[in-house]
């Protein structure tokens, strides 16, 4: 563990509540556009600034009197005491003065400015360790949940949650073990597991439970272990193993409940990148499991609403006792996973509905029939069947859609099939329209993928060089002032106390957030870096949409309007990194402000977790003050003497109990 950053000399003391205000709209006007909430000079009407600076004023006299007379006195007992202290006393004395004359004239500076000390924001109870907004949990009662009982929670973000407090970790809560470790062994404390779950044998079946942790190693979804399983998938595409996923234009997998994790993480070692989703759960949470391995996952699902993925966002869609009946509300499901896969690309579905022995059952059967046909209205071939598993492959064939003679229509021109942001679920597929619509086959393979031409460029209206400059600019970003971080974040040798020796790499590090993504050049310069990490690129619903480019790029990321909880998890994420963003929302009118933004932040952070904001620097330092109330720590850095931009490097502390 680093050393923790200097708080500096805006500390503040615990305020009596929580902040269900919103600060900075009520307080702070930012230079340029004040009205969201984003600013940092204070406003008050005309009478009570004459009043406050005479009080001000009055203050200020006082305390300069008060100050000379200190030091006055302090001079005297050093001529007194001079005679009489050694070398070493008198120099230390002189220091300790030093630094306080220093705070006492900071202090003194902040008061005749104006600037009010920010008071921290209380701790939350404790029924919020888990709190997911917009999915509303918190006033469950988690002990009368049963596990084995499903609950559909339909995402709803009520405008005025606020709580206006930090969600503390639980009781027992330790920081994950690093990458790779983490992926196999997880701390049984860190996620939320009732006594139910362990009893009922839903979870020791697929996990070997000790005393504090839980292992993976022995456990999976399938009864041949993940390697056998995934083997088995490469031969039904006609692969000689999953090695070859890479070369035949695999890259971008979507997990539907997605169990732990396992899928995704064996993919891993085969340089795919699987995304996991599933429902929000009151406990035992897949979502949750997932994100302490260190496999991308998120709260969504198959409901009434579309997912935040543009159109032809993935290679392949996985689905292994998902539960999902495909069949229900006139294969609505099944266009769902149309519009999300890629000409070429493949769905795999595992259930015991596809055996032998439970097609026998009359009511089975007509399921199966159903979905049989209806894939094959979707111009979906289906290439092969073993046991559970059923392959099929969408088609790269432009034509088939004009040939069909039953099926879902095809969605007419006005239709927008790229910014899907929760849009209720479409009855009719996209087709080819998309100059996006090219198989998958005949796209440019990982890692090559990553650095778009020109002509794919010109598809999502980027020029070349912006494109380059960009790259050159982020490239440039981690090998310069990035560096100074390596030895606070990416540390050569990340071991704790009590810790076994880390395999190597040695990154503080495993999973990003990236709150303003744009072309996903951020992740890209990681990646160029050889850091062994995976980013969450969001791209804000404020700002412009590129989130098909970097799907296209073979990353992962994720649609979100940042004034709405993020579809996570408490403590799920080892740094949130924000370039831009705070500049973007200030372009907003009447919505959030900048400490609720900060405060979600804050929940979805691990404890010693790490926040880099680059931004304006009225802006930046706006967003210092509001981190003495979040009590991160936290220090500017200085970027360039012709630049207006400043970096802001947060840690946030490990608070262990309530204060």
């Amino acid at each position: 563990m680093s050393r923790p950053l200097y708080r500096g000399f805006s500390g503040g003391g615990r305020s009596s509540g929580g902040a269900g205000h919103d600060f900075f709209d009520v307080c702070c006007q930012a230079k340029d556009l004040g009205e969201n909430g984003f600013g940092h000079e204070l406003m008050s009407p005309a009478g009570t600034n004459r009043s406050r600076h005479s009080l001000i004023f009055t203050f200020l006299k006082l305390g300069l009197v008060v100050f000379i007379v200190l030091s006055l006195s302090s001079s005297l007992y050093w001529a007194i005491s001079i005679s009489t202290s050694s070398r070493g006393n008198i120099h230390h004395g002189y220091r300790r003065l030093q630094e306080q004359v220093v705070a006492d004239l900071t202090e003194i500076g902040e008061l005749s400015l104006g600037i009010a000390r920010l008071k921290e924001l209380e701790f939350c109870p404790p029924e919020y360790e888990n709190c997911a907004p917009c999915y509303n949990n918190v006033s469950e009662d988690f002990d009368l949940v049963d596990p084995l009982v499903a609950i559909e929670y339909e995402r709803n973000c009520v405008p005025d949650f606020k709580k206006g407090c930090l969600i503390l970790p639980p009781r027992n809560y330790r920081i994950p073990l690093r990458w790779p470790g983490g992926r196999d062994i997880i701390w049984k404390e860190n996620v939320k597991i009732t006594g139910q779950e362990f009893s009922s044998g839903s979870l020791t079946k697929r996990m070997m439970v000790e005393e504090e942790q839980i292992s993976f190693r022995s456990g999976s979804l399938m009864v041949d272990g993940v390697e056998d399983y995934t083997h088995q998938i490469a031969e039904m595409i006609g692969l000689p193993n999953e090695s070859n996923f890479i070369e035949s234009g695999i890259r971008t997998v979507l997990d539907i409940g997605c169990g732990f994790g396992s899928f995704g993480a064996h993919l891993f070692s085969k340089r795919l990148l699987t995304m996991c989703i599933a429902n929000y759960e009151a406990s035992g949470s897949q979502v949750q499991l997932t994100l302490e391995r260190g496999i991308p996952a998120m709260i969504s699902s198959f409901s009434s609403r579309q997912l935040p993925y543009p159109y032809l966002s993935f290679d392949m869609l996985h689905c292994a006792r998902c539960e999902i009946e495909w069949e229900k509300n006139d294969g609505i499901f099944l266009v769902e996973v149309d519009r999300l896969l890629r000409p070429g690309g493949y769905f795999v579905w595992t259930s015991q509905m596809n055996t032998h022995r439970s097609q026998r059952e009359k009511e089975n059967q007509m399921k199966w029939s159903m979905i049989r046909d209806f894939a094959e209205n979707l111009c979906w071939d289906m290439l092969s069947q073993q046991d559970e598993t059923i392959v099929w492959k969408k088609t790269s064939r432009r034509k088939c859609y004009s040939s069909r003679k039953a099926g879902p229509a095809v969605c007419g021109r006005s239709h927008d099939a790229e910014s899907p942001y929760y849009q209720p679920l479409n009855p009719c597929i996209a087709g080819t329209r998309s100059r996006r619509w090219i198989p998958i086959e005949c796209r440019t393979p990982w890692p090559s993928q990553a650095r778009l031409n020109s002509t794919e460029l010109d598809i999502h209206g980027v020029h070349p060089e912006d494109f380059a400059e960009d790259a050159a600019n982020w490239n440039s970003v981690i090998h310069n002032f990035w560096s100074l971080l390596s030895p606070l974040i990416f540390s050569d040798h990340p071991k704790r106390p009590g810790d076994e020796d880390p395999s190597p790499p040695f990154n503080m590090l495993r999973n990003v957030l990236d709150m303003n993504a744009r072309f996903g050049g951020f992740n890209a310069a990681l990646l160029d870096a050889r850091k062994s990490v995976w980013v969450m690129n969001v791209v804000p619903t404020s700002g412009p949409n590129y989130l098909p480019l970097i799907f296209d790029r073979g990353f992962i990321g994720v649609q979100h309007d940042w004034c709405e909880a993020f579809p996570t998890y408490p403590r799920t994420y080892d740094m949130v990194h924000a370039d831009g963003l705070l500049s973007l929302e200030t372009r907003q009118k009447h919505r959030c402000s900048m400490l609720d933004i900060f405060l979600e932040i804050d929940r979805i952070l691990r404890p010693e977790g790490w926040v880099i904001i680059r931004d304006a620097t009225h802006l930046v330092e706006a967003a210092r003050s509001t981190t003495t109330q979040l009590r991160w720590d936290a220090r500017m850095v200085e970027l360039d003497s012709s630049s207006d931009e400043k970096l802001l490097v947060c840690q946030k502390p490990f608070f262990r109990k309530q204060q």
